[in-house]
Parts: structure tokens; sequence; C-alpha cells
């Protein structure tokens, strides 16, 4: 590959963002970039939807998923009542409200469900809503056991409906512009990644407020269960379900599985086929049985679209600094840097020359020697030979308000509207979800899994 500066900028020039404003190629250096989100709404036809599990996140993407024209909220359903009369403080008093999602998927004048309820309950309310005709967002993971996924993907193939998993990043304008830049070919070969995400406080390890009245009169705790382990009604397992393995997937299947989807996405990658991880439960002592520190070692085999290359990730809630979530794509030639809301891209070449004298094996060779080996080195390699060639960075940032949440409901939408192809389908979020969970597999296994990527199976 060339390495040369010109090089460098005729590759990169490629890429959207170079563009903005009439800025000149040469002049990307040192400079930071906004990005431009390109989703465009094609119609504005409307599309009914209903909400089931009315929490956090349920309340995040109705909120998102009403900001794009032509949707309207008709439904939502919740096992704690006080959730359905806040439906319809916030969302209208003539919102249909239930505890039992199969009222929503009976209704003919709903579109599309989001579902937004523990894990435990993704894959059964996913395929009895699309077999019910209803188009499906389902929040990541999507679902709470690998083996569940084959059936999340037979039914989207048998019946047509568009399903999207909700790990928003998949919509990212900085994910899809560093997905052009990795294609380009800027980095050189893939090397290494590596992503962390770290939180520190309460909220972020999901110690929730829980409502005063909840009780089993406010909240239907035998439908929550569903196929969990039958246990006497507690309130944190419902309202702080992450914290518990018969419901949530722990920072694996939360926070984990997004790092997936990004790099799954910048790399065109299926997936790892080996898997290998160390979980803890240090600092978050409260009842719950999901670790709150993760940390995982993922093999990537060599694919038509990229070499061989391991993934280091880590999530971890007992730290105590400062939260953050620093990705890096490293390649033979540079690297790409993911943040929060922005990315950089770093170029570099390597001396061809190898380095002589210093921390070397020259200073033991005798006087006469080293003289000869200098001579040496000095007529196989030029100056510039022996120079390191660092580019300047270039730097991308989200516009100012930027939600990707949004982008990822216009992508769905719109995909229901015009049948055009979602982010993240069935399969590519079995392929984001399994390599999460097989992190809590193989601590409890104290082993590395392998995973079929191609296959989609433990092996």
């Amino acid at each position: 590959m060339n390495n040369t500066r010109r090089d460098f900028i005729r590759k990169i020039s490629g890429t959207s963002a170079l563009i903005v404003g009439g800025m000149a190629l040469t002049d990307a250096y040192g400079k930071t970039i906004t990005l431009q989100s390109d989703v465009k709404i094609s119609a504005n036809d409307k599309i009914r939807i209903g909400l089931i599990g009315s929490g956090i996140i349920g309340h995040y993407d109705t909120d998102t998923a009403l900001k794009v024209p032509g949707i309207e909220l008709v439904a939502v359903c919740d096992l704690y009542k006080g959730r359905l009369e806040r439906a319809k403080e916030k969302w209208g008093k003539d919102i249909f409200i239930t505890q039992d999602y199969r009222e929503i998927l009976s209704r003919k004048d709903i579109d599309a469900v989001l579902i937004c309820t523990s894990d435990h309950w993704h894959d059964r309310i996913s395929i009895d809503a699309m077999n019910s005709g209803k188009h499906v967002y389902c929040e990541k993971p999507m679902v709470h056991h690998i083996e569940e996924g084959q059936a999340v993907i037979d039914t989207q193939k048998k019946t047509g409906k568009v399903f999207q998993v909700g790990s928003q990043v998949a919509s990212s304008v900085s994910t899809l512009e560093a997905k052009k830049i990795y294609e380009s070919g800027i980095i050189g070969e893939l090397t290494y990644v590596e992503a962390t995400n770290d939180r520190s406080s309460a909220n972020g390890a999901w110690q929730y407020t829980i409502p005063t009245d909840a009780n089993t009169q406010t909240v239907d705790w035998d439908a929550y269960l569903g196929d969990a382990p039958k246990v006497p009604f507690d309130a944190k397992r419902f309202f702080r379900w992450r914290n518990y393995k018969d419901y949530g997937t722990g920072v694996a299947g939360d926070l984990i599985v997004h790092l997936l989807t990004n790099i799954h996405t910048i790399t065109g990658s299926i997936g790892p086929s080996k898997i290998y991880a160390l979980g803890e439960l240090n600092y978050w002592k409260d009842g719950r049985d999901a670790y709150d520190l993760v940390t995982s070692l993922m093999q990537y085999p060599e694919r038509k679209n990229h070499p061989a290359f391991q993934f280091f990730n880590r999530v971890n809630l007992a730290d105590g600094g400062t939260s953050g979530s620093p990705a890096k794509i490293v390649g033979t030639e540079g690297m790409i840097e993911l943040g929060w809301s922005s990315l950089k891209v770093k170029h570099f070449k390597r001396p061809k020359a190898p380095e002589i004298g210093g921390y070397d094996s020259l200073n033991t060779f005798t006087q006469a020697q080293q003289e000869e080996a200098r001579k040496a080195h000095a007529v196989l390699f030029s100056e510039d030979d022996k120079k390191w060639n660092y580019g300047k960075e270039i730097v991308f940032k989200d516009p100012d308000g930027y939600d990707s949440r949004l982008d990822h409901f216009i992508n769905f939408f719109e995909s229901i509207r015009t049948g055009k192809k979602v982010h993240e389908d069935a399969t590519f979020g079995l392929r984001a979800a399994a390599p999460a969970l097989a992190c809590n597999l193989s601590v409890e296994l104290g082993k590395p899994v392998l995973w079929d990527a191609e296959k989609m199976k433990l092996e």
C-alpha cells in the first residue's frame, strides 16, 4: 500500500465528511469536522405503534419515535399500574393501556411495537408480535440466551415483518463515517480492536428508583416472571431487573453488545470464533448476582472483508473515576479512535529501516564491528528510510444535539414504509448478542466459548 501523504488524502477524500462546507481536502489536517446525518424521511404515511414495557428505555424510545413524522402512539403495556397511569399523563388520556401485551398484538390499528421489556421476554414477545402481523423494534440484546436467537430469525424470515434491534450505534453518523474510513484502507490492515465502557454512578450501575407503592397489587408479578424461576415478589427484581441473571444479561448483554454492534458495523465482520472472559462482582454488593466487571478477549478469524484480529473489551460498573466509552480500531498504518460523539483518524508510517544503536545489540559488538555495522546500515538505508512519518489527526464530531437513536428509528420506519434494509435485523442482532452473552457463559464455565458466527451456533 502506498503510504505517501498524497495517497492518504486521495483515499480519505472518498468520505463524505471532507466535502462538508466546500473544505479543501488538504485543509482537513488538524481540523475538527462536523458530521452531518444524511438520513432522509421519504414519506410520512401514518404508522401506529404500541409500547410494550414502559420503563426508562421505553420512555426514551417512545419519545424518540414520536419525533418521526407520521408516528402515532396508540397503546402502552406495562406490568406496573403506576406506569400505565403515567402513560396517560404523558402521552394522552386516550392511550389504550393494558398489563397484557397480547391485547396490544390483537389490535388491528397497531402496525408496529416497541419491545422494551426485561431481556427474558424479548424473544417470546418478538415472535408473538411478528406472527400477529406487527413490525418489531426490540431493544438489545435481542435475546436472553443464545439458543433463543434462531427462532427470532426464522420468524422474521417467515413473516417478512421488519425487525430492528435497538442498539442505535448501528445508525450513528460517527459509526457510519468510521465504516467509510475503515473501508478506504487508510489505516492499513486491521491488527486489533479495543473498547471499554466504564461507569461510576449508582444510576449507571442500575440502582434505579423504586416506587413506594410497589407490591403485588400494583405489579403483575406472576406475568413478569414468565419462564424465569418462581420466587416471591421482590421489588428490586422488577425495577432493577438488569442486576439479576434470571431477567437480564448484566453488563455483557447491556453494554458489551453495544461495543460489538459498533465493531461489526464498521468492519463488516460477522463475529468472533472464540470468546474468553473474566467476571467479578467487586463493588455493587446489593443482592445482585450480575457481575459489575467483565473483561473479555475475542478472536476474530480471517474473513473476506478483514484479516484475523483480536478484540479486547471491558465494562466496569465499579470504576471510581470518570466514565467513558473509548474504542480503538488499530491498523498497520493508523487507527480510528471512537468516542461518545466523535472520532479521530490518525495515520502513520513506520520507518523502513530498523533502528541501530540505543537499546540494541550493537553495543555488545567490538568497536570495529560496530563501525562496520553502521557503514552497512548507511549503505542500505537513506535518512528518509529512518524517519517515522506521522500524519496529522483529523477529528470528526457529531452535530450539536445529534441523537443516533432518532436516526435508528427513522431507519426502522423507513424500512416499514419503503422496504429499505434495516441496519440491525435479527441476524445482525444475534451475531452481536451471542458473543456478548458468551462472555457470561465463559465466566461461568471458566474456559473459552467457541462460536460459529457463520452458522450462528455454539460449538
